[in-house]
Formats: structure tokens, C-alpha cells, sequence
């Protein structure tokens, strides 16, 4: 007799991976919508615990598109530019091991108020980041730091008392970057002539 899974993982959509940027994102299906997305970030999340996590909380998935925020929490530990872009080259790696058909986008580290004293590391590590993908095939990078400044001074008002988490509101900005990016990246597959 055949064992029916009644609640079977979706497979071929997109997931969002990494810390809690992305895991308190409440609104993240209907502001992606109709992309087919699951959030699979998780609060506290450094690059290695992602990492470690992959195979339950990524790979079952199968997911077409990785999208990937990470490292923020590294660099409160005392993380360098160097230790998360080697953090993400090994998580690329896994992914191009097990799913050789993955696209990854890297979502840019936030510079949240309450890391103001990081900034600089904050600016190399996503330098150093971006600049691998673009030479990287099928990986990706997103900046979504413009919005949350005006003047060269962080956007206090899009964050929590904390300095660090987003409000609701900035969630929208996110919106308004991510999901084009997405939505191309999502045509592209159905069209392998587009893809680089």
C-alpha cells in the first residue's frame, strides 16, 4: 500500500535562507507573491549554522533560487570581511555539490545603527562579496542598504529600538528591491537562453 505524505515539502520554489532579517520577514508570501517562496531563515543564525543547517532547512526543498542573508551576526562576534566571504564560499560550494542547479542571490549585510562601530567591516565584507559573484555563475548579489540611508546617517525610523531589527515599513523597501531582481531571475529559468 503506498504511503501518502499529506503535508509533502514544496519543491522548485524559492527559499530564503540565513538570520533573523530575513526569519522575522512575516509578510514574506504575500510580498512575493506569485513567486513561490519559503522562509526557511532562522533567529541567531551565524554563516556556519546555516551552514550545518542546509540539509534539513534547504536542501529538501530542492529550491531553484537560494536567497541569502547572513553575517550579521558573524561580525558581532568578530567576524572580518575575509572570514564571511570564505563563510559563503564554503555555503556555495555545498550548494553547488548538491544542487548544481541552484541560483544564489547574496543579500547585502545591513549596516544597522547598532553596528555603527562595524560599518567598515560591514562595507568590505559586501564588497569583497560582491565582487566574487560577478564572477561567480548563477551567484547574484542584491544591495538593499540605499533606502535605509539619507545624508550618509542610518534611517533610525526603519528600525526597532534595537538598532538592528526592521520595522514592518522597511520590509516594503525590501519589497522594492528584492523582488524584481527575483521575478527576472525567475523568468530566466524558464528561459535558459537568458541565463549568463
Amino acid at each position: 500500500m503506498a504511503v501518502v505524505q499529506l503535508n509533502p515539502k514544496p519543491q522548485n520554489a524559492i527559499v530564503f535562507a540565513g538570520s533573523s532579517i530575513f526569519h522575522f520577514w512575516s509578510t514574506l508570501a504575500d510580498d512575493m507573491a506569485p513567486l513561490p517562496v519559503i522562509n526557511q531563515a532562522f533567529a541567531g543564525a551565524r554563516m556556519h549554522s546555516v551552514f550545518n543547517a542546509m540539509d534539513k532547512v534547504i536542501v529538501p526543498y530542492n529550491p531553484k533560487i537560494i536567497v541569502y542573508y547572513c553575517g550579521s551576526n558573524d561580525i558581532n562576534d568578530g567576524a572580518e570581511a575575509s572570514d564571511l566571504l570564505s563563510g559563503f564560499e564554503k555555503f556555495v560550494s555545498a550548494v553547488r555539490d548538491k544542487l548544481p542547479l541552484t541560483i544564489v542571490y547574496f543579500v547585502s549585510i545591513n549596516k544597522a545603527p547598532q553596528k555603527t562601530d562595524k560599518w567598515n567591516v560591514i562595507d568590505d565584507s559586501n564588497e569583497k562579496i560582491k565582487n566574487w559573484c560577478k564572477k561567480t555563475d548563477k551567484l547574484y548579489f542584491i544591495d538593499i542598504n540605499p533606502p535605509f540611508f539619507s545624508g550618509g546617517q542610518s534611517r533610525t525610523d526603519f528600525f526597532f529600538e534595537d538598532g538592528l531589527h526592521f520595522q514592518p515599513e522597511a520590509y516594503m523597501e525590501f519589497t522594492k528591491i528584492i523582488k524584481p531582481v527575483l521575478e527576472k531571475g525567475w523568468e530566466q529559468l524558464n528561459d535558459p537562453c537568458l541565463l549568463r
